[in-house]
């Protein structure tokens, strides 16, 4: 019997994090403050410990993991790589489909790989508490877990939609000892800004951001900060253990170099870890096609420009360089909640602009039937986020099958749907539409950029 799955065991889990800004063609911009000049480290301290700050500035290739993350991770880790062979046979494609599984994790997705080392270096520098957003509830439940492990109290802004959507997210949140509150709140001065002008808002991501930040920086203690769940250069750097576990992984099944590494991307996190490795390999003169996915309703990479644009809606964050919708987008209630940000992530933003990245856009119903047609052939129930890749996925092995060519495959099944079996439920009763964004809604979201400055690459 050919295999089905390839383990690695723990101690060949990688021992330090990839980072890519030491192989871009060129340097990432800075982030600015409010006077358009780059944010020193100090800057940043209220917000974020120094040993984070530090990663997220360092320019290094590679960037040692701590023996105590390691020993926290191998919890779940390494994650196991499957062959699809399943859905192979019902594309009848000659293409071999590989997914590294991130659903193993105990908050069942990709995001512990950062939350876990966030949590440790906040708690080494003597903080006790963390704030945050979460979109579909992922980031926040992965939080949760890790301060849990850890020994830290964490305080979680849900966005609102998600809030009501995803009840079950809460419920594992409050399981680990989380605190979880809708975002819009009348708990910050952000929050209650947004309600008095939009009592009914679904909210953002954005809003949930300036709500989180907010409430760490006014902890008059001193002990809180906030923790991000994507778009940081440290937080890509912290999940690139992915595309790092699945290339010992290829190689240990004595596969060739992937011709496609295809990830769903909201701010970044997921996708980042799987293909920045694979993003080296192409720097050094691979062909390979790295694809990264969103929804049409949230078109970051595909239509919006590269810009400055704060990562939150009340301006709290600097300003970042990256491909962003204007900061005050507000998006369609779509499932993939965790897609539904409005910005995408400097890094990976950067690799777009230098084309190393091949950015696509699916329409929900698309992303769901390639969830359905997953679920019944390979089992796994995929998380809304997911299905997007799997979407590309597909479109992929169709695509080696019209050539007549045998394709390898890569892809991030970067969390499981149990806990968003509504949207499914709603996807089988002829509830859920397509939510393309128009037009004269981007354009008028894009207002709130016409004033920033613009970033200057090479």
């Amino acid at each position: 019997m050919e295999p089905t799955k390839v383990q690695l065991s723990e101690k060949d889990m990688p021992r330090q994090w990839y980072n890519l800004a030491a192989d871009l063609p060129h340097p990432p911009p800075p982030p600015l403050g409010p006077d358009g000049n780059p944010v020193s480290p100090d800057m940043l301290a209220p917000v974020f410990p120094m040993n984070l700050i530090e990663q997220e500035m360092c320019t290094d290739r590679w960037v040692d993991i701590p023996e105590e993350i390691l020993g926290l991770l191998s919890l779940w880790r390494p994650s196991p790589l499957y062959r699809a062979r399943r859905l192979e046979q019902l594309l009848d494609t000659p293409a071999r489909i590989y997914y590294k599984n991130e659903g193993v994790s105990p908050p069942g997705s990709h995001k512990p790989n950062t939350a876990i080392a966030q949590a440790w270096y906040n708690k080494q520098f003597g903080i006790e508490s963390l704030t945050t957003e979460t979109g579909a509830g992922q980031w926040g439940s992965a939080l949760a877990f890790a301060c849990a492990l850890v020994g830290l109290e964490c305080k979680v802004f849900m966005v609102r939609i998600s809030f009501d959507q995803k009840p079950f997210r809460r419920l594992m949140m409050e399981t680990w000892g989380a605190t979880c509150v809708p975002s819009p709140s009348p708990e910050t001065k952000a929050g209650r800004d947004v309600l008095e002008r939009m009592p009914d808002t679904p909210g953002s991501l954005g809003i949930a951001i300036s709500e989180a930040i907010e409430a760490a920086v006014t902890d008059s203690s001193g002990k809180t900060r906030y923790s991000l769940g994507s778009v940081l250069n440290h937080v890509l750097m912290h999940q690139t253990i992915i595309g790092l576990e699945a290339k010992k992984q290829l190689k240990l099944l004595g596969e060739r170099q992937p011709d496609a590494v295809i990830g769903c991307c909201g701010g970044g996190s997921n996708f980042a870890g799987l293909a920045f490795p694979f993003v080296a390999d192409k720097i050094a003169g691979a062909d390979i096609s790295i694809i990264p996915v969103e929804p049409t309703s949230c078109p970051t990479m595909t239509r919006a420009p590269y810009a400055y644009d704060h990562g939150d809606t009340a301006e709290m964050t600097p300003l970042l360089p990256m491909h962003s919708l204007g900061h005050g987008f507000i998006p369609p209630p779509i499932h993939a909640g965790g897609l539904r940000y409005h910005g995408m992530a400097p890094l990976v933003s950067l690799a777009i602009v230098e084309g190393l990245l091949e950015p696509r856009a699916y329409h929900q119903l698309e992303c769901y039937r390639s969830a359905v047609d997953w679920a019944r052939t390979e089992g796994f129930i995929p998380a809304p986020e997911t299905s997007h890749a799997i979407a590309a996925t597909i479109d992929e092995a169709n695509k080696a099958k019209e050539e007549g060519k045998e394709k390898v495959i890569l892809l991030n099944w970067s969390g499981h749907g149990l806990m968003d079996l509504t949207g499914y439920e709603a996807f089988f009763s002829g509830k859920l539409h397509d939510y393309p964004l128009p037009d004269e809604d981007l354009q008028e979201s894009l207002n709130a950029l016409k004033d920033l400055p613009k970033p200057q690459v090479g």
